[in-house]
């Protein structure tokens, strides 16, 4: 109760911090020089809009709307924006559940130009998913990490760590076009997959994770991470070397590692509404409880995101797919996710998957049989604004799961979730 307390007096505290510098952040906008607007508005890893950035290193499309309050600063560029989700889920089934829990995020990030336009970025996301407990939600055909450092998480979705992310870039430009950076992190982001689901604007208002989560995005929270990349026009190529053992079930510490594992990614942006990449990983014994196993990893992913109606409204799609092999066997995800949000209070959002997965029937540290399972899952929520910053809101989701005949014994006929919660959210 003491580490929420806090947590939540932290929340409460930003909420408010960034309530009273609307009028900071007005003051300081009205009187920006030409140079100051450039500098917020540019990329901080290269010569594009900044509404490109996503998490990590990742690329997003330019059309994307960027979140967060932004407040000038003498030479730095401040931004600030999180969320609290209040959640209850319901997973029917024998091996459903039902959780009440918070969950959420809390991001700053600290942005400088200098005069030869080198720029260096610092960030930080924190958030309370520690407290929901080492054995996360029911999640039904989730499956990654370990709750107690001796059996898998399976039907159930891991919390995140406190630090989720502590992060510093430094680019430089060479022409107009053409830039390099490196980027480190501890925790951070190596170069692999598309932007992680928290950040994908098809996804980051369902408070569900995808079950293709440790296909295409797990490894966002890296206990070690350098990338260097090189930026032309609307294409990039970088390279990571990162720490591969996934985070244990300590959520409240900082882990350290050796670099051990390498991942690489090639971005597109053809135009101002898409966002391609393609991506590979060689990760090392990412699991505690098999360490001999060291998975390839391969993803291709696009995103495609577009104003809707004359109210400044969105909408975005993401289809991606990834593999992991290791020992012969591959084991593939698809995924297909889509949201709109036609007016300043009401978001949609739609999510289906496939995935073949080797641990749903594992037994202690043994994998059991590969099984190929979906889900579709259905949602909306309301927002209400408090202040122009702060607003709060109500969603439900309803999830269909599908599974094969030999796993209906384990999962009953029609197994499914229905989710509620209430969100406060800080931009």
């Amino acid at each position: 109760m003491t580490r929420l307390a806090l947590i939540l007096a932290a929340s409460l505290s930003l909420s408010a911090t960034l309530g009273r510098a609307q009028d900071i952040s007005d003051h300081d906008m009205a009187t920006m020089d030409d140079m100051d607007m450039s500098a917020m508005s540019a990329g901080a890893l290269g010569p594009y809009s900044q509404t490109r950035e996503a998490s990590g290193t990742a690329w997003q499309p330019d059309a994307s709307r960027h979140g967060g309050i932004h407040i000038m600063r003498g030479d730095w560029m401040i931004m600030a924006h999180g969320l609290l989700n209040g959640t209850f889920t319901s997973q029917s089934g024998p091996r459903g559940d039902d959780k009440t829990f918070i969950s959420g995020m809390v991001m700053g990030m600290a942005k400088k130009s200098f005069a030869n336009s080198d720029t260096v970025q610092l960030r930080a996301m924190l958030s309370p998913d520690p407290v929901m407990g080492r054995s996360g939600y029911p999640l039904l055909l989730a499956s990654g990490e370990t709750a107690d450092g001796k059996t898998l998480l399976i039907d159930r979705q891991h919390p995140h760590d406190l630090f989720m992310e502590l992060s510093a870039s430094y680019s430089h430009p060479f022409t107009p076009l053409d830039s390099a950076y490196v980027y480190a992190g501890l925790p951070g982001e190596p170069a692999f997959g598309p932007p992680t689901f928290m950040h994908r604007l098809s996804a980051m208002d369902s408070p569900e994770a995808p079950i293709s989560h440790h296909w295409l995005d797990s490894t966002h929270i890296t206990f070690g991470v350098v990338t260097a990349g090189y930026v032309h026009d609307n294409w990039k190529l970088e390279v990571s070397r990162y720490r591969g053992r996934e985070p244990d079930q300590r959520r409240y510490n900082i882990e350290t590692g050796a670099l051990d594992s390498t991942a690489a990614r090639l971005s597109w942006n053809p135009g101002p509404y898409w966002s391609l990449q393609a991506s590979y990983a060689d990760q090392h014994s990412p699991e505690a409880l098999a360490p001999e196993v060291s998975p390839v990893k391969l993803s291709a992913s696009a995103i495609y995101t577009a104003p809707l109606g004359q109210t400044g409204g969105w909408w975005s799609l993401t289809a991606g797919l990834g593999r992991k092999s290791a020992h012969g066997q591959a084991l593939d995800a698809y995924l297909l996710e889509a949201a709109a949000k036609p007016n300043p209070a009401w978001t949609l959002f739609a999510k289906a998957e496939q995935a073949k997965n080797a641990e749903l029937l594992a037994v202690d540290d043994h994998h059991g049989g590969a099984y190929r399972v979906a889900k579709l899952s259905v949602g909306a929520i309301h927002d209400w604004p408090l202040s122009e910053h702060i607003k709060v809101g109500l969603g439900g989701l309803y999830s269909q799961s599908f599974v094969p005949g030999a796993l209906k014994s384990e999962y009953g006929q029609r197994p499914n979730g229905t989710t509620v919660w209430v969100r406060l959210k800080v931009e």
